[in-house]
């Protein structure tokens, strides 16, 4: 089977339960009146297994092989997808949601190492810089989905008659239904590269793995990149939805949750769609060297569309239209992020090495997302955006620092 089929499936099962986890539970537990430093600070902690993943990593790396953890991982992300489903109807579905998004979370991740690994067992150096842009095309249209198109779903059923917790159950169920028959695809049509495995992980080469990541050259600007680059997008991400529905006396825009997720399934998805793939053409033709910088521009100063809502309080037409580039700046920005990523891995150890990088990437994220809720109700949503952006100026800064050269604009 063609790369143009699977990869795009493999990061649309990769993306649905990160939007689960991180994005349909932030409208949820909203919906479920609670407050945005709540919201913003359980959402966070979960981003904690993708923060760790590193660590078991290498039992992805050297047991079993990638496909096998691919499939298993959607089974098991469906079946917990549906016990959320059913968790909404409890009397108390906030707090009992808890546990099931914690395990969701991490079977998500271990989900997120094997496919990484596995784009790269099938993938030569050309193919993974030509792929970058349909890959996190393909994850964020999985969150445009969720955000997007599910949360829509979940907000017209509730005006009709299902009410809140009977919407979000309909909703979450879909996307079980979803994990599930990707599961069933992607048994049956994977390729199956070679993978050489050992039978035995000694805690030396547990050590190893870790230890030949950091000893690159200049492993210091790579890290600082890697942690600060998405400072101001996790900040304006957090609480972005929070401020579409929350009302004008909060300094909202006052939006149903069913329109807020048709400005993010109709003319976003269209936007991120162009972003993502002119991104992943671009660095092929012009290397990573080239593009990384004017493209950490586009995307950083999107951020500033949200501080200009915040101001003017546009119609919802305007914020649309604002969304959509929005969408398309972060489509264009991560497919040259994600390309350096890829350039930090070596060959012998691709999935722990690629963990290792996207771990350091969740950390990064967490940290701001986590106190995003108190700047929000301390700063207010204007001054909250502003700050988002200049939060984003030192990840630039550092990439002055990088060691972009030709080698990194075509990764192993």
């Amino acid at each position: 089977m063609k790369p143009s089929i699977f990869i795009p499936t493999l990061y649309l099962a990769s993306g649905l339960p990160y939007t689960i986890v991180n994005a349909m539970s932030i409208i949820f537990f909203k919906n479920m009146h609670a407050d945005n430093e709540f919201i913003a600070q359980f959402t966070s902690l979960l981003q904690i297994p993708w923060v760790i993943k590193a660590f078991w990593a290498p039992t992805v790396d050297l047991y079993g092989t990638r496909r096998q953890w691919i499939v298993v991982s959607q089974i098991v992300l469906g079946t917990l997808a549906f016990c959320l489903a059913g968790v909404v109807q409890v009397p108390d579905p906030v707090k009992v949601s808890v546990a099931v998004l914690v395990l969701i979370a991490i079977a998500s991740a271990t989900q997120d190492i094997a496919i990484d690994g596995y784009y790269m067992d099938v993938l030569d150096s050309a193919q993974q810089s030509l792929y970058v842009g349909v890959r996190n095309t393909a994850y964020k249209l999985a969150v445009l989905l969720g955000s997007g198109g599910l949360v829509y779903l979940a907000g017209k059923l509730a005006e009709i008659g299902y009410g809140i917790a009977g919407g979000w159950c309909v909703s979450f169920s879909v996307c079980a239904s979803i994990l599930l028959a990707l599961s069933l695809f992607h048994k049956v049509a994977l390729p199956r590269p070679e993978q050489v495995k050992r039978a035995t992980l000694t805690f030396s080469e547990f050590l190893t793995v870790f230890r030949t990541f950091f000893q690159q050259p200049s492993i210091v600007p790579i890290v600082l990149y890697i942690l600060t680059f998405r400072l101001g997008d996790a900040l304006m991400l957090k609480m972005a939805q929070l401020f579409l529905l929350d009302p004008p006396d909060r300094g909202g825009l006052g939006i149903s949750t069913a329109d807020v997720g048709l400005i993010y399934g109709t003319v976003g998805t269209v936007a991120l769609l162009i972003g993502g793939i002119f991104g992943g053409w671009l660095i092929s033709r012009k290397g990573l060297k080239k593009c990384l910088m004017p493209t950490a521009i586009v995307q950083n100063s999107a951020i500033l569309l949200y501080w200009i809502m915040a101001i003017i309080k546009p119609p919802l037409i305007g914020v649309a239209i604002l969304n959509a580039y929005e969408q398309f700046s972060y489509g264009l920005g991560v497919a040259a992020y994600t390309v350096f990523l890829l350039s930090t891995v070596k060959p012998e150890y691709k999935a722990a090495h690629y963990a290792t990088a996207t771990g350091l990437m969740a950390l990064g994220v967490l940290v701001p997302s986590y106190v995003s809720g108190y700047l929000q109700t301390w700063l207010g949503y204007q001054n909250f955006f502003l700050l988002s952006f200049l939060a984003s100026v030192p990840g630039i800064i550092v990439i002055f620092f990088l060691p972009l050269k030709k080698e990194a604009e075509n990764p192993s």
